[in-house]
């Protein structure tokens, strides 16, 4: 491809095509499926208790999540492209209306062995959440509430259709039964209404973001 780029005098067009489809077909199967999803999704609803949305995350909070032997050292390259690349849907002509709600926890949880690493994501977080395609709301750690069961993603597509995204330590599931995504888009209103409003949650991002400098 480095030699069809030269000949062509592309730009380096045929090899980041080729980076792509690599990362792409790294990653499993399941989530190339929901990746197909996100893309021609119109509108992400995304709720994290315990990280930060794959979608905020800096390179090295990224390769934090993965990290601690669950991969093998090329399984992690592979899973941290891919999911670098599922990042530029938000730099696209037409991205996706992208509202996200986390657990104010997700702020405050170090990592262990990375000074500055929780500076540098909270300082993206509040870029990203600036944006104008992107609502980013904070639940405040004030006590159990339905967001305890688990991260979930619906995404809206053009036709009007919605999908929806959970995971766990070993899989993930893909949802398109109306009821299943019913029962989650009633249970996205119950947290979504004790979340902060946006401009309060940007300004608690920043304040937490002081703690880590």
């Amino acid at each position: 491809m480095e030699a069809v780029d030269a000949g062509l005098q592309t730009g380096g067009l045929f090899l980041r095509m080729l980076k792509k489809l690599g990362a792409l077909e790294a990653t499993p199967i399941w989530l190339r499926e929901w990746i197909i999803f996100e893309r021609q999704a119109t509108t992400l609803r995304w709720f994290e208790p315990l990280v930060i949305p794959g979608l905020f995350q800096t390179e090295a909070y990224a390769r934090a999540t993965l990290a601690g032997g669950r991969f093998t050292a090329e399984e992690v390259e592979q899973q941290l492209a891919a999911r670098l690349e599922r990042q530029a849907i938000l730099d696209r002509d037409s991205p996706p209306h992208f509202i996200a709600v986390i657990d104010e926890a997700i702020l405050r949880r170090p990592v262990p062995e990375h000074p500055g690493l929780m500076a540098e994501q909270l300082e993206r977080l509040v870029t990203d959440a600036e944006r104008e395609n992107v609502q980013l709301h904070v639940v405040p750690a004030e006590g159990i509430y339905l967001g305890f069961a688990g991260q979930f993603i619906i995404a809206e597509l053009a036709d009007g259709g919605r999908v929806a995204y959970a995971d766990n330590q070993l899989r993930a599931q893909i949802m398109d039964d109306s009821m299943d995504i019913a029962r989650l888009a009633k249970t996205w209103e119950a947290i979504r209404s004790i979340a902060l409003p946006r401009r309060q949650s940007i300004d608690l991002i920043k304040e937490v973001a002081k703690t880590w400098t």
